[in-house]
């Protein structure tokens, strides 16, 4: 993998007063790949999120810049930032934060129409087949399993086919089957769309599934390492 689709240098957040600061994200700097799986892991606390939350252009950081997909995130103007994130970015939650009054085919439409546009049939047909939910289009998330939420989920992250999906703990609510196959729906999504997908997680048997991954501590990257396949 040579194409570098995110580029982050020393970046450093913090939170709190200057009597009580935290530093969730203490001077990273790494690189990540097109088509990759990355896992972030480490305990509570350890700054995880935060990084994420970054990279994914949610948050900004205090200092450190930050290249994604051809845009310098680090003093972006918020419009600019907020059409980086409908357009070239999609997120998934531990909790699928779907709307209750809208079916499966309208939550997962719902950032297409936020922009103004319609999702062209026969993408929706592809993308719930992908999804395993061809037969829930009309139904609504009450409807649902948790495992077809989060599917739902996805679906609503991947629907303008964005070159970065970011994932915080998207198998947090799940049981362990419902949590192998999200992870094994995001190495077909890879597949399928050459995606990027990073995701955070504190379960070691999914960091593993990773193509790499990163462990964090006190805010630093502790260890870094590449599955062996």
């Amino acid at each position: 993998m040579e194409d570098i689709i995110i580029s982050a240098k020393d970046l450093v957040k913090t939170f709190g007063s200057k009597n009580n600061e935290i530093t969730a994200v203490d001077h990273v700097s790494l690189e990540v790949h097109k088509g990759e799986l990355v896992a972030i892991t480490g305990a509570s606390g350890s700054g995880k999120s935060t990084l994420l939350n970054l990279l994914g252009g949610l948050d900004k950081p205090d200092s450190g810049s930050i290249t994604a997909v051809g845009e310098e995130l680090t003093d972006i103007k918020e419009s600019r930032l907020a059409e980086y994130r409908r357009r070239k970015s999609g997120f998934v939650f531990q909790f699928y934060n779907l709307i209750p009054v809208l079916n499966v085919e309208e939550n997962i439409s719902l950032p297409v129409h936020l922009d103004g546009k319609n999702v062209k049939k026969e993408d929706m047909d592809e993308l719930l087949k992908l999804l395993g939910l061809t037969e829930r289009r009309y139904h609504f998330s009450g409807q649902l399993s948790g495992g077809q939420q989060q599917r739902v989920s996805i679906g609503r992250a991947l629907i303008n086919k964005p070159p970065c999906i970011f994932a915080d703990e998207p198998t947090g609510n799940l049981d362990s089957k419902n949590s192998r196959e999200i992870i094994a729906l995001f190495k077909e999504i890879i597949a399928v769309y050459n995606t990027t997908v990073i995701l955070v997680t504190h379960d070691g048997s999914i960091a593993e599934e990773a193509d790499r991954v990163i462990t964090m501590s006190d805010g630093r990257i502790i260890n870094e390492r590449v599955r062996s396949f």
